[in-house]
């Protein structure tokens, strides 16, 4: 059975200690691998290897950064077929959006390419008599990344691109059920040129998290997960005086009115709900039909569900790959179930799918709820699968409300033609990604990711100017130059004139 290890220093790592996890493949649920799960001397050598690292990277040219990362984009290009089959072999998602995944990660290193303009910074001349000031942007250090299992490619490159290329070096602790695209991403690093200690991975659990939050070598830490893990991770480095970015769980909301096309709508939402097995954080769990659309979005949407075709996600008639484990799978249809009780209609049930010839995957098919209620648990809970939950409001003031008191705010979406609903409807949402006809509103590079409520603890967005911002910290230089003139030095606080 082959063993994941680390990545130190350019190199696989055997590490410190022999504990291992299981790496599943999702469509036979049959272990393909194990990984090795990091004690914290094997964080504290990632982490020695970065400081060293850190050193010379931090003081190299915006120009020598760029080169790499330019090399780096061209290696993902021609490695993006690869990539994907690693993704999905261990997640189970289909090849197409494993792919999709890798390009919107590699848009991150785009941004990354023309870091320069990133880092420009300030000049005013004779702000003063004879004084000038000037600012410009330093890295932090080490900085670390803590990533789900949902999008091992894409997160992951949403955090080191932008840490690296302004200058920082970088520890990554990927989740342990799908590592392998970690370590490969490593590979192409080195390939690209960057310098041995820059970029580092170790695996694990709890242990090596908590490593991480503790290190005293560690300036920064970014998360993307669950909210409760969110408010933990963030509770801890910052109190350790790290900076954080914490980006936690969600329960996103679309919006139909009435005079929306049914039809256009309901391909769009079949496909923000069920792809990669509604295992996103931007994935629509919750379609809001407004008054006389429900009828006819749920008809829509119940003919779509039960179309879709549910296989392994090397299959390329698949639409719909495995659950990543056996205890999600078991988990969703139980949210189903307690729905079925708590008086949802239950118009596609996706419970008990066995898919020829992988009767032992973790296979789960589309479900789709109607009639569902706040007050019900597949309202209030972050299912994480193929489950979308209709809730009929009858105005769109209603649904705004609906949207608002929910405890998450990450993505939203509005499904009209009527463009004074769509800004009413975007100005009056609490939430931080808006979609108008875009069903998973995820901010190309150049923007920020980032949702508001309990969907982001803290106040740090990830990648585009944010991360730019969060990786860095400004310095602000003020100066004369004596020449005889100007004003004398006093012991009263100085003023400009």
């Amino acid at each position: 059975m082959h063993t994941i290890e680390h990545w130190i220093v350019s190199s696989p790592a055997a590490g410190c200690g022999s504990r291992t996890a299981p790496v599943f493949d999702p469509a036979t649920g049959r272990q393909r691998a194990s990984v090795l799960l990091a004690e914290p001397a094997d964080v504290d050598a990632a982490v020695t290897a970065a400081v060293k690292a850190f050193d010379s990277w931090s003081e190299s040219s915006l120009s020598t950064r760029m080169r790499v990362m330019f090399a780096f984009r061209e290696l993902l290009v021609r490695h993006e077929d690869e990539l994907a089959r690693i993704i999905s072999a261990e997640h189970g998602k289909v090849l197409d959006d494993a792919r999709g995944e890798v390009v919107r990660g590699r848009e991150v290193v785009e941004f990354a390419c023309g870091i320069a303009d990133a880092l420009k910074g300030d000049y005013s001349a004779q702000y003063s008599r004879g004084v000038d000031v000037l600012s410009f942007r330093e890295p932090l250090g080490v900085c670390a990344g803590i990533t789900p299992f949902n999008f091992p490619a894409m997160v992951p490159l949403w955090m080191h691109p932008i840490a690296i290329a302004t200058g920082n070096t970088f520890v990554l602790k990927p989740s342990e059920r799908d590592p392998s695209a970690s370590n490969r991403i490593a590979g192409l690093y080195a390939e690209a040129g960057l310098p041995g200690g820059v970029f580092n991975v170790v695996h694990g659990n709890k242990t090596a998290v908590d490593a991480i939050l503790d290190h005293p070598g560690i300036a920064a830490v970014s998360f993307v997960g669950s909210t409760p893990i969110a408010r933990y991770v963030h509770e801890r480095a910052t109190a350790t005086g790290k900076r954080v970015q914490a980006l936690g769980g969600a329960k996103n909301h679309a919006v139909v009115l009435p005079d929306a096309d049914p039809e256009f709508a309901a391909d769009q939402l079949i496909a923000a709900a069920y792809g990669s097995a509604g295992e996103r954080c931007m994935a629509v769990s919750v379609a809001v039909a407004v008054g006389d659309a429900a009828d006819p979005l749920v008809a829509a949407l119940g003919r779509r569900a039960r179309a879709v075709r549910v296989g392994p996600g090397d299959d390329a008639a698949s639409e719909m790959g495995p659950l990543v484990a056996q205890a999600a799978r078991e988990r969703v249809e139980g949210a189903v179930a307690s729905a079925a009780r708590q008086g949802a209609v239950v118009v596609v049930d996706g419970r008990g799918l066995t898919v020829p010839g992988h009767e032992d995957g973790f296979f789960t098919g589309p479900s789709l709820l109607d009639r569902v209620t706040p007050g019900m648990d597949a309202y209030r809970e972050e299912i994480f699968g193929p489950v979308l939950a209709v809730v009929r409001v009858a105005t769109l003031d209603a649904a705004i409300e609906l949207v608002n008191a929910n405890p998450y705010g990450n993505g939203t979406a509005l499904f009209t033609g009527d463009g004074g609903a769509a800004r009413r409807f975007q100005r009056g949402v609490q939430v931080g990604m808006i979609g108008v006809n875009v069903p998973v509103p995820v901010p190309m590079a150049g923007y920020s990711f980032g949702g508001w409520k309990d969907s982001l603890i803290g106040d740090s967005p990830i990648h585009g100017p944010e991360g730019v911002r969060f990786y860095t910290r400004p310095k602000v230089v003020t100066t004369r130059w004596p020449d005889g003139g100007g004003p004398r030095a006093a012991f009263a606080f100085p003023t400009s004139t």
